[in-house]
């Protein structure tokens, strides 16, 4: 396929993982939208991951996916070879996983759940970077990973999904600093309030409509973000018209951190 202005080199592709979920479908569909190939990955619904490859293809575009837990060294790096050897380069990641947490105080959490919380999402990013690198090294590439803004303004019961994101986020710092020479790019979006994916299944749990109107209340823009948001800083970090930006993170949350 003719490559576009986004991705002019034309080949390869983006590696979504978590695309499945409602804010990384949102990314599967903007990456194509913008002209390149999709593999996404899931952890468990595969009809969901089924439906957003459809999607792709529906936008001219190839798409695949996979099962696959993160956590997992071993079949991380089984996957990323299968995909490497499938469509011969992988030109960006994009971490959009996370972990469905429970909402408590840091004091409530058990030291088990906290290990379970840090294996899948800190150390299941540092095996897909392990795994990706040294691919990557040889024509260059993008990593663009989904943070918080929890790092900025601390939101009280978020423990689980601020602090494995504080160590991804110095991950990113790591990869800009030190493989730049490679022509490898690392950028992070941090999110506020979203209305999707993670956020959609916690309300009425750990959010009510008191919490997210005082949420909106307190954020400059007055409203909560859109998946379809997210997506566009995505493909900005992820696309050649960021080209020249690395190590940065760009907060997506209507202001609330302010």
């Amino acid at each position: 396929m003719a490559a576009s202005p986004d991705f002019p080199d034309g080949d390869g592709v983006a590696l979504v993982i978590g695309g499945s979920g409602g804010i990384g479908s949102a990314i599967c569909e903007k990456l194509a939208a913008a002209g390149t190939d999709v593999v996404l990955t899931y952890r468990s619904n595969a009809a969901a991951a089924i439906a957003v490859a459809e999607t792709v293809r529906g936008l001219g575009r190839t798409a695949s996916a996979y099962p696959l837990a993160i956590e997992d060294s071993a079949q991380v790096a089984d996957t990323c070879a299968r995909i490497i050897a499938a469509h011969g380069r992988v030109h960006t990641l994009v971490n959009a996983s996370g972990s469905h947490i429970a909402m408590k105080f840091i004091g409530d959490i058990g030291p088990e759940e906290f290990r379970q919380v840090m294996d899948a999402d800190t150390n299941g990013f540092f095996n897909v970077v392990q795994a990706l690198l040294p691919h990557m090294r040889q024509a260059g590439g993008s990593f663009v990973t989904i943070s918080t803004t929890g790092l900025l303004r601390w939101p009280a019961k978020d423990a689980l999904s601020v602090i494995p994101k504080a160590a991804i986020d110095a991950l990113m710092t790591g990869i800009a600093r030190e493989e730049g020479r490679n022509r490898i790019r690392a950028n992070t979006v941090a999110l506020g309030l979203i209305d999707a994916g993670l956020f959609r299944k916690l309300i009425g749990i750990a959010y009510d409509d008191a919490y997210i109107e005082a949420a909106k209340r307190n954020s400059a823009l007055k409203r909560l973000g859109t998946a379809e948001e997210v997506a566009e800083a995505v493909l900005f970090f992820a696309s050649h018209r960021a080209r020249y930006v690395t190590g940065q993170t760009l907060t997506l949350d209507g202001g609330y951190s302010l």
